[in-house]
């Protein structure tokens, strides 16, 4: 029985211990400019940070020493940047456009897929035009990939 237990317990250890992961995010902005004059990418960071690094405390609510942090070292140096068509042209949307970005953000997420990473989750958001006098918006997705250490 001692030795059932015993197992047990390294069974539940090797278990805990393979399912350490690491994440990925994969971002895609895509414009919503009219006039196609937007940027559009897919954006990847190379350059680890530690979070840890640029993160205070407060604790009575109100001092904050975030102002000891400049927002310049929190900007990474290598990252990946992949072109991508916007969705508006001069005419207006542009189907084309977006099967094409829909054909290179697929071809980024197979390849990331086939270096191990599961797609794991798949967040957006949208920050849309706002009519006549806008003239801004952009369409984020952030591709959140996981893989076992």
């Amino acid at each position: 029985m001692k030795h059932l237990i015993f197992i047990t317990f390294l069974c539940i250890g090797i278990a805990t211990e393979a399912q350490q992961v690491e994440y990925k995010v994969v971002t895609t902005v895509e414009s919503i400019v009219p006039g196609g004059i937007g940027r559009s990418r897919i954006i990847s960071e190379k350059d680890d940070l530690n979070y840890e690094d640029f993160t205070t405390e407060r604790f009575d609510g109100k001092k904050s020493s975030q102002g000891d942090i400049k927002r310049k070292d929190v900007k990474i140096e290598k990252f990946e940047e992949t072109k991508l068509l916007n969705f508006f042209s001069i005419t207006g949307i542009n189907f084309q456009n977006i099967a094409s970005n829909d054909a290179l953000i697929s071809d980024k997420i197979n390849k990331t897929v086939a270096e191990g990473w599961e797609l794991e989750f798949v967040v957006s958001g949208v920050e849309s035009d706002g009519g006549k006098e806008d003239g801004q918006g952009i369409y984020i997705t952030r591709f959140i990939f996981k893989r076992n250490l």
